[in-house]
């Protein structure tokens, strides 16, 4: 594949170095995750996320959850790193990509082989105590729902995992689900992520913005920047005179700020990317 970028050269500006890279869900849509805004995204199928409020002030929210993510983490658990974030590793081992903020809570960034990854909303692969604050593995509290749910959700469609790790689940199915807490202090346990209403920390945001701000080029993949929460990164970006560069398969709220816009393919695109610059 050839990569031609109208306009200017997006090889010449990663070739030069201190590459940011921020990533979004449309990275992970090639290891089996759908995202949320595509065509075949959570959205499209009116999915509502859990949001900080409901989680932490109705349990049968918070059980509505805990059920959904139970049988999502199967998916999210067993998914694999693709061609894009394997390229992405590769940049970096170039020495051409530093810091990866990504918007993703799935760990494919670390497993395609990439460090110094920023997880701005989190990781789905640990979980907090609201009351104690002790983290402890994921994988932990998996065998403890399996045992306390055993034979739950067997059936459930894979097609309706969301980037957020749960699934879509009939309201029928949630009175045969049982919550664990706690095993320090019998309190609420919340997967260490950053809810829709929940604020991402501060000092998270202020690594992210210390790393745009020495960056040589913000490159966005895979976001479609609706989320200011991503999205805040490339206003700063274009404020201070850094270039942006955005792949993104459809339209984004940042493509004004872009000098470089391209509608692909993440894997095959960043593949060639990674490849025209060795």
């Amino acid at each position: 594949m050839t990569l031609t970028v109208p306009d200017t050269d997006l090889i010449t500006l990663v070739r030069d170095g201190d590459v940011v890279v921020l990533s979004g869900a449309g990275l992970s849509t090639e290891s089996g995750i759908p995202d949320y805004r595509g065509p075949s995204g959570a959205f499209k199928r009116n999915h509502t996320p859990m949001t900080y409020q409901a989680f932490t002030r109705d349990v049968v929210a918070r059980r509505r959850y805990w059920a959904r993510s139970f049988l999502g983490w199967r998916m999210i658990s067993r998914a694999e790193p693709n061609d894009g974030h394997r390229a992405v590793a590769a940049l970096q081992r170039n020495g051409l990509v530093g810091p990866i903020i990504t918007q993703n809570v799935d760990g494919l960034h670390q497993a395609g082989g990439a460090d110094d990854v920023i997880e701005l909303h989190g990781s789905l692969d640990h979980v907090v105590c609201l009351d104690c604050g002790e983290h402890s593995p994921r994988l932990e509290l998996d065998d403890r729902l399996r045992a306390a749910n055993d034979g739950f959700g067997h059936d459930f469609d894979p097609d309706t995992v969301n980037p957020d790790g749960d699934v879509d689940l009939p309201e029928e199915h949630l009175d045969r689900f049982t919550v664990v807490d706690c095993t320090g202090c019998g309190g609420v346990l919340k997967p260490d992520v950053v809810f829709f209403g929940e604020s991402v920390p501060k000092e998270r945001v202020a690594r992210c913005q210390q790393a745009v701000a020495e960056a040589g080029l913000l490159l966005v993949l895979g976001s479609s920047l609706t989320v200011y929460s991503g999205r805040r990164f490339v206003v700063q970006a274009k404020q201070a005179g850094i270039p942006v560069a955005i792949i993104n398969s459809g339209p984004t709220r940042g493509d004004e700020h872009a000098l470089v816009r391209i509608d692909a393919p993440l894997g095959s695109t960043l593949t060639a990317l990674a490849a025209a610059t060795t």
